[in-house]
């Protein structure tokens, strides 16, 4: 459904905070990409709108999105985490769900419904005071 989108992202690499040991302070393994929705050129102005609605709450004051990953030891797993996301986020955005139809319950339904009301209903009348005990 979605284009590659790997030549519009930007990426940058920071030190995690994750796993790794010594590794941590020496190496570079969080990955963050950042995307324009408004400035890419592979989505469709349709695909832009439904994501600039759907997305907008997540997006900064230059409209990009920014996501982050720091879960691997290694750049690249986190590059490919990271890009998954990407994906995943977009996908969920432009999904359409169906409307609703509305249904009415059956005639037996309904009737059941209102049986099982007048059962309750019995069970707990039998349950009150019958008079005094002498």
């Amino acid at each position: 459904m979605l284009p590659d989108l790997t030549p519009e992202l930007t990426f940058q690499t920071s030190r995690s905070s994750g796993p790794g040991g010594q590794n941590v302070n020496k190496v570079a393994s969080r990955v963050e990409v950042w995307f324009s929705i408004e400035g890419s050129a592979l989505l469709s102005p349709e695909q832009k709108e439904l994501l600039l609605e759907k997305l907008g709450p997540r997006l900064n004051k230059e409209g990009f999105l920014h996501l982050a990953s720091q879960e691997d030891r290694s750049q690249l797993a986190n590059k490919e985490l990271v890009v998954q996301k990407l994906y995943e986020v977009l996908e969920q955005a432009l999904h359409r769900s169906k409307p609703r139809k509305r249904t009415r319950p059956s005639k037996a339904a309904v009737q059941k419904r209102l049986l099982s009301k007048q059962k309750q209903s019995q069970k707990k009348a039998n349950r009150g005071f019958r008079g005094r005990m002498e």
